[in-house]
């Protein structure tokens, strides 16, 4: 089989986790060489560098150096940049991960020049277009040509909008991948030793949407639900940059560094920080990944949004979602011991990388096959 040139893109800091074990998997195979595209839509030293540390990445073969914007400019400024990259060292195939403007616009730019497209965590769903990522998710599978979903409902959710099944392959959750590589390594952190909080004794905060962060009077009621939960049980909280900004511009900082047992720090690299939340008795987020691994590790999780790409969380899961005022009552839930069990989805099992490199081979092979039988393959 000729070596055929992979593509496999990341934006920002979840998508280094979603791609590592992939990476990983694709590096052991003979017949692919794998090329890591990082388009710099989020760069911090302190965080794009740690994960790639972290998760055994080796520096990224090309660097788009996008940076910060707003979502047209990023969006442009990375067809701009992967546009040129595509025409001198043009891939067999494109790989996307999850739902950030460096998604749609790698698949926009390899979709227009007939390169192949496959997007991993295809089909997720939140129904509400009034989120960014929403439109990204949407778009990516509709132009996409391999669509690998992590569950039964992401499948339901494609075919309900026109996909042919024989585009989607489900291959499970790929974050689970990245946590079971690193297991040992997790394991054996002694993040929450570091606050001396005992097992089990504390919870983990992540805030960084826009609906949650970017209002002050949301913001403002956040920060008096978490300063009332730390009172009762201690919290870390790692602050996002974007979260960090809108507490100073607020004016919230000051009552929020002062809420006892509520420990402000600085955002962890990917290892420590599930250190630190395999240790937790729950989680306060709004973030997606942080739902899927609580799942996983089955910890309560208390999703502060109105709804969730990640349903399976919620009907399979230990996930819930939380309206801000009653955040309170749900750590008290939590505490009382009264918090629903849940169960892993189907083939949410560490090996989906597995499953993708042999979906992609397949999917090669296949092509080249009727290629050589003169029946070139069309991109739909």
């Amino acid at each position: 089989m000729t070596e055929s040139a992979i593509h496999l893109v990341a934006g920002a800091r979840p998508n280094f986790m979603k791609i590592a074990p992939l990476y990983h998997a694709l590096s052991r195979e003979s017949w692919c060489r794998v090329a890591i595209v990082h388009t710099g839509q989020h760069y911090d030293a302190d965080m794009s560098d740690n994960f790639f540390r972290d998760l055994r990445l080796p520096q990224p073969d090309f660097h788009l150096n996008v940076g910060s914007g707003s979502h047209a400019e990023q969006t442009a400024g990375v067809m701009l940049g992967y546009g040129p990259l595509c025409e001198s060292h043009r891939p067999t195939w494109t790989i996307v991960v999850g739902d950030v403007n460096s998604t749609i616009a790698c698949a926009l730019t390899a979709a227009k020049l007939g390169i192949p497209v496959a997007h991993l965590e295809a089909g997720l769903r939140s129904r509400d277009r009034t989120m960014p990522e929403e439109i990204n998710r949407v778009a990516t599978d509709a132009i996409a040509d391999l669509l690998w979903t992590p569950s039964a409902d992401a499948d339901q959710n494609l075919l309900a909008e026109g996909v042919p099944p024989a585009r989607i392959h489900r291959v499970g959750n790929i974050m689970i991948d990245a946590y079971e590589m690193l297991r040992d390594r997790i394991e054996s952190e002694a993040t929450r030793e570091h606050f001396s909080l005992p097992p089990q004794g504390y919870g983990v905060v992540t805030l960084h949407r826009p609906s949650n962060v970017d209002d002050k009077a949301t913001l403002s009621s956040l920060v008096a639900q978490l300063a009332a939960v730390a009172q009762r049980v201690p919290l870390v909280f790692p602050l996002h940059p974007r979260t960090r900004r809108r507490l100073e511009e607020f004016d919230l900082m000051a009552a929020l560094s002062a809420a006892p047992q509520l420990h402000l720090v600085a955002p962890m690299s990917y290892v420590p920080f599930m250190g630190l939340v395999r240790e937790a008795r729950f989680a306060v987020t709004d973030s997606g990944g942080l739902q899927e691994e609580t799942t996983y590790l089955g910890i309560p999780c208390l999703t502060l949004r109105q709804n969730t790409e990640r349903p399976i969380t919620v009907l399979s899961g230990t996930n819930r979602l939380i309206p801000p005022a009653q955040l309170r009552e749900a750590v008290e839930t939590v505490l009382s011991g009264a918090w629903p069990e849940g169960h892993g989805p189907d083939l949410w099992d560490g090996h989906t990388a597995g499953r993708v490199v042999e979906s992609l081979r397949s999917q090669i092979e296949r092509h080249r096959a009727e290629t050589l039988a003169g029946n070139a393959p069309t991109r739909r």
